[in-house]
């Protein structure tokens, strides 16, 4: 790596599964394959041994996720002195917390999305204590030093405005996450009358309605129809609940926790996606079920429309009326349904709907500013 080369840190110390991690990942691909001839690539990460890239220079911070005032420390006092020693050109912290940093850019990039979610006290006792911390002081960490970035990064043009309110930040970028599918659709049969629903089980994932919607069609005496969850049902409180309330329901199958690749089979062999959930800073069953030209069944939530943008096999319903989904599920089953197309929304600058975008937002914002400022003879 050039010795003189400015320097980029991306620190994502918190990130070891799921959603965020591969985010993390199709960062480092863009960075590694686009901009590590031109800048210094330094990643912050929790594991090291789970990135392989040549080009980028890994620290790693074992400690980060054994609780959270190490993770605090990390990121308001010791990130101070890391960041002098590195003398980074652009910080872009990739987990939600404004660290305490000197850069001449700065930008943290906001998913968490539970500050935004109403919880009840039935809730609150299924999410855990986690999600109760995070529902009820989430949005005191956002806040804290956020006005310290140049940007702040969200997923959704309909985040921007709640997020602007949240933390008084000014310069919030819409920027949507895009994901290399390493599998299509392939040519064999789905499992006739099969529906799919890969989800973490959260409070706000809603599992249950697709259970009630079960309970109402084998009720009605549909009974030829197979659904799958990758939940097994000891993972936390909610999940224990789901399970116990409706294991007696042999037309669902509790997979447990599946590989990405089991996934990608999975949506080869389910005939339709449905995704009820009621909380999403992006929903990315909803971009993969797009990928593999799946017929969705889909939360009517500003989320979920934003998300799946164009698209002409979707069925939306209320999130909270299993009724309603009961219905869509038998159209389905009798090869009724009659669905929706969907046209993307407007969103308004500034706007990156890829890395390559986001990236030249965030490294040419400082350049526009002194170009603007010589031209006015501020500079």
């Amino acid at each position: 790596m050039g010795k003189y080369l400015k320097k980029i840190v991306v620190s994502a110390i918190s990130f070891t599964e799921g959603g965020p991690l591969s985010i993390f990942k199709e960062c480092l691909d863009y960075l590694s394959e686009n901009l590590a001839d031109s800048y210094e690539i330094i990643a912050l990460v929790n594991d090291k041994s789970r990135f392989d890239y040549k080009n980028i220079r890994f620290c790693e911070f074992p400690l980060a996720k054994r609780a959270w005032l190490i993770r605090l420390y990390y990121e308001y006092i010791h990130f101070k002195y890391l960041s002098s020693m590195i003398k980074p050109y652009l910080w872009l912290s990739l987990h939600d917390i404004t660290p305490n940093v000197n850069s001449e850019i700065q930008a943290v990039y906001c998913h968490n999305p539970s500050p935004f979610y109403s919880l009840s006290l039935r809730e609150a006792y299924l999410g855990g204590i986690k999600f109760l911390a995070f529902n009820l002081f989430y949005r005191y960490l956002y806040a804290i030093n956020i006005k310290k970035n140049d940007y702040v990064i969200v997923q959704q043009n309909n985040l921007r405005n709640k997020f602007k309110k949240l933390t008084g930040a000014d310069r919030v970028v819409v920027a949507h996450p895009t994901v290399k599918m390493p599998f299509k659709a392939n040519s064999s049969m789905p499992v006739e009358n099969s529906f799919f629903y890969p989800a973490y089980p959260r409070v706000f994932k809603n599992f249950e309605v697709i259970c009630k919607a079960a309970e109402i069609l084998l009720n009605q005496g549909i009974k030829d129809f197979k659904i799958y969850f990758t939940i097994a049902g000891n993972e936390n409180n909610y999940a224990k609940y789901v399970y116990n309330t409706f294991k007696y329901i042999n037309n669902i199958e509790f997979l447990g926790s599946v590989s990405r690749e089991r996934t990608f089979e999975l949506y080869n062999k389910s005939g339709c996606v449905i995704f009820p959930s009621r909380l999403e800073t992006w929903g990315m069953p909803i971009t993969e079920a797009k990928s593999f030209e799946k017929p969705i069944i889909l939360a009517d939530l500003a989320y979920a429309h934003e998300t799946l943008g164009r698209y002409d096999k979707v069925k939306f319903f209320d999130s909270d009326d299993p009724a309603a989904l009961a219905i869509i599920m038998k159209e389905f089953i009798d090869k009724k349904v009659v669905y929706s197309s969907t046209e993307p929304g407007s969103i308004d600058q500034p706007f990156a709907e890829n890395w390559n975008k986001l990236f030249n937002i965030l490294l040419s914002g400082k350049q526009e500013e002194i170009k603007s400022a010589e031209n006015t003879g501020v500079v």
